[in-house]
């Protein structure tokens, strides 16, 4: 019972945030996800509705460099490296962070940071 009401409160605060933010093709959003044991991101073109790209502890690139690190805070640092290097790749600079409703404190704000640490702008 308890989950389902954390659950109720997260999906909340993400239509709250969702009304104010918006993803362009210039500066799309970085939508962030967290599951029990992976985390995955991607970045959205909001005005076309269309994922520029996307990125999770579960793809091949990230998954080789974590081995069980890939639910904790480590995890979640190599994939926002990896996810900044896609991104300069793909020439894109800055992003709009979408946390989806999760509070900016563990695996999420390690997963920002270290996009930051990369090159990305919030």
């Amino acid at each position: 019972m308890k989950r389902w009401i954390e659950l109720k409160g997260r999906n909340r605060r993400h239509k709250i945030i969702r009304k104010k933010i918006s993803g362009t093709k210039d500066k799309p959003r970085l939508s962030v996800y967290r599951s029990l044991n992976h985390l995955y991101a991607q970045l959205v073109d909001d005005t076309v509705g269309q994922t520029i790209l996307s990125l999770s502890t579960n793809s091949p690139d990230v998954k080789d460099k974590l081995r069980k690190d890939a639910g904790n805070v480590k995890g979640a640092s190599l994939l926002g490296g990896a996810l900044a290097e896609l991104c300069k790749k793909n020439n894109i600079t800055k992003v709009v962070f979408d946390r989806s409703g999760y509070l900016y404190h563990g695996r999420i704000k390690a997963l920002a940071e270290a996009a930051r640490k990369g090159g990305l702008e919030f």
